[in-house]
């Protein structure tokens, strides 16, 4: 026994040997369990035929595993030593590998639980097509009560290398002010890019377009060719877009159309589905105030598969916002009416015998949006009905909730409910097998129900600074 001590002890040095002998100090103590430990596996006749040296090596592989794994433990350098500040990213559009690759002072978690830094992040679409960022610093532990908030605007012709390599600045910028008080300031450099005519944050905007935006798009394309099947499907368009702080107007001009054929076995006449949805939605939306605000919306469209040779439809509304409308990045509340005309001409007779008519309907509808670090939540209730017949009338109810339960573990959840009875539109007659298979046609109904849950628990290291993007 005193042979292998000493055989296992001279192949170490430095910690490793330190470690090794802080287990074994205890010789009368080892030697009854290397006794023990012989006596045993002799027993059930594990070793033989040169068992001596498969007993040894065990005893060797025991003996070791915790030692190496102390030295591991203290040999590892820490690659964030200028640094001991955690951070919890929370954003869901953006480029997290990227981030850490890139701002490598801070060490990054997987839950805000034990971070110093949560790092909130939301965005709202700009009115010329890019986005405007919001980053909110919330100190936890240390640094609790310290928060603030900086904005990002990103123009809309910027590739997502410009966007993301763009925030990465602004999240450097917002971690200076905590980074400095747990770290040599001498480590870091803080450089202004900006020049004189930058200095001035009020200065009149020359705009030739005033502010409009225009994009013709043709979003998709997609054929899919089989031997038995053909499917064409393609969507194009044109966007017209007026935003500032006072107005909102929309004019988007749309074209869908889609084509199936399936070939029948033993038979020369082919199945086929032509469907069509093109149209134009428009709107000119008023600010009031900061809560209050008025619109008119009218739309155009023709669709065969709802029976629509052409409706058209013009509804004024008015909305008003509980929060001001500045902080509608992280919480809105809102309350909507809207009352309108319109007019529809139907491909087939419905079933209530018209071929086209005049309608008047009135909507009321709230809907709540909250984003906070804890999660999102979204919900709302609609209710609409048309003036003629107060029976035809229908009512939705949605709610969509994502939130952070405790520390790993989260909850999603979506629901949304219809009750419906006001399908004008249903053509009289039966609906053929080929029409519902292929959605040629709506068909009646009651209600419509949709839902989804998830749950999500992630354990383990709280640490999530190594990006390996093998594979």
């Amino acid at each position: 026994m005193s042979q292998v001590l000493a055989r296992i002890e001279n192949g170490f040095s430095g910690k490793l040997a330190d470690n090794f002998r802080a287990f074994a100090v205890d010789k009368k103590r080892f030697k009854n369990f290397y006794n023990g430990f012989t006596e045993y596996f002799s027993a059930i006749n594990l070793f033989r035929n040169g068992g001596k040296f498969w007993m040894e090596l065990l005893l060797f592989v025991i003996l070791i595993s915790p030692a190496i794994h102390a030295q591991g433990t203290e040999d590892i350098p820490d690659s964030r030593e200028s640094s001991e500040l955690s951070v919890y990213v929370d954003c869901q559009s953006c480029d997290y590998d990227h981030i850490r690759r890139e701002i490598t002072f801070v060490n990054y978690v997987r839950d805000p639980q034990p971070a110093d830094i949560h790092l909130f992040i939301t965005y709202e679409n700009t009115g010329s097509g890019g986005r405007q960022y919001e980053l909110t610093f919330i100190g936890r532990r240390d640094f609790k009560d310290i928060e603030y908030t900086l904005n990002h605007i990103v123009d809309r012709e910027a590739s997502d290398d410009e966007r993301r390599e763009g925030l990465n600045e602004i999240i450097k910028t917002g971690l200076a002010g905590y980074v400095i008080q747990v770290s040599d300031p001498s480590l870091y450099r803080l450089e202004y890019l900006g020049s004189e005519s930058d200095q001035s944050l009020d200065r009149e905007v020359k705009d030739p377009w005033n502010y409009w935006v225009f994009e013709i798009y043709a979003g998709s394309l997609q054929m899919d060719l089989e031997s038995n099947q053909k499917e064409f499907d393609s969507r194009w368009g044109f966007y017209a877009d007026h935003v500032t702080e006072e107005w909102k107007i929309r004019f988007r001009p749309y074209f869908n159309y889609e084509f199936v054929e399936i070939d029948r076995q033993g038979q020369d006449d082919p199945v086929t589905s032509k469907r069509h949805r093109h149209g134009i939605n428009s709107y000119v939306i008023k600010s009031l105030d900061d809560h209050w605000s008025l619109g008119v919306f009218g739309d155009y469209l023709t669709r065969n598969d709802r029976n629509y040779r052409h409706r058209f439809r013009l509804t004024p509304g008015i909305e008003y916002n509980i929060f001001p409308y500045q902080e509608a990045t992280r919480k809105s509340f809102t309350f909507t009416y809207r009352v309108g005309y319109a007019y529809a001409d139907y491909y087939e007779e419905t079933i209530f015998k018209k071929n086209n008519e005049n309608l008047v309907n009135q909507e009321l509808s709230a809907s709540v949006r909250i984003k906070q670090p804890w999660g999102e939540i979204q919900g709302g209730v609609e209710g609409s009905h048309y003036l003629h017949d107060f029976a035809q009338r229908r009512a939705e109810m949605f709610g969509d909730i994502s939130i952070r339960l405790t520390e790993g573990l989260s909850l999603s959840f979506y629901t949304r409910l219809e009750m419906i009875q006001d399908q004008l539109s249903l053509p009289i007659g039966d609906t053929s097998l080929e029409d519902v298979l292929l959605q040629q046609k709506e068909l009646a109904t009651d209600f419509s129900v949709y839902g989804s849950i998830s749950l999500s628990y992630t354990f383990g290291s709280d640490f999530a600074n190594v990006v390996n993007t093998r594979f």
